[in-house]
């Protein structure tokens, strides 16, 4: 038996994927979760095999800071990302973080089913669409940032200075200026709004971000 927690912010959501797993003889949803911070707590307290992710919560902390964390627990559960979100910043923070799989909401239930099963036996399950972006990724070097570049430029394109930036990731300021110089340089600009541009033209943060 395929023991599940689903940790989604939106009631609805977390409705429906019960309703469908529920369904399938080999797999138990145990529990649910609202917020990252539950998402670890259902982790530790019911021990699953898998997590069902999902990257937005509508608060700082992430899915993708969840599954470091569930990640990092004794005899730890595996992670699936289930989002909507598809740029590299997300799918490499995730894979970085240690998620098994990247799905997103508009799949088909039967490819869920399965990547439900694949991800729980340790098996990699990425979206077809989204092997296509880390083998991108992997063919250009050149442009792919890191996921701590992608998370300093998303919090420049938010509009937070070097030292809100440094503050939000505990990092030095000195730090953030080193991984913007990098940044600039992967991205071939020269200003903080040029790299917020051509990562948003580049699939690499999300627009609007």
């Amino acid at each position: 038996m395929i023991r599940i927690v689903i940790a989604d912010d939106h009631p609805v959501v977390r409705a429906g994927l019960r309703a469908l797993l529920d369904g399938e003889p080999d797999v138990e949803v145990v529990a649910e979760a609202a917020t990252p911070d539950q998402a670890v707590d259902a982790a530790v307290r019911f021990a699953p095999e898998l997590v069902l992710m999902d990257l937005q919560f509508g608060e700082r902390t992430t899915g993708a800071d969840a599954t470091r964390r569930i990640r990092a627990l004794e005899a730890a559960p595996y992670v699936l990302v289930l989002t909507n979100y598809d740029t590299d910043g997300d799918i490499l923070g995730a894979v970085e973080a240690g998620a098994s799989g990247y799905l997103l909401k508009d799949a088909p239930p039967e490819d869920l089913v399965a990547a439900v099963r694949a991800a729980a036996s340790g098996q990699s399950a990425l979206a077809p669409t989204i092997a296509g972006r880390l083998m991108a990724r992997m063919r250009a070097p050149q442009v792919s940032l890191s996921a701590r570049e992608i998370e300093v430029l998303a919090l420049v394109a938010e509009g937070a200075s070097n030292g809100e930036v440094a503050a939000r990731l505990f990092i030095s300021d000195a730090t953030v200026k080193s991984h913007l110089v990098h940044v600039f340089s992967k991205l071939g600009v020269s200003s903080r709004t040029a790299a917020v541009n051509e990562a948003r033209r580049l699939g690499v943060l999300r627009r609007g971000a």
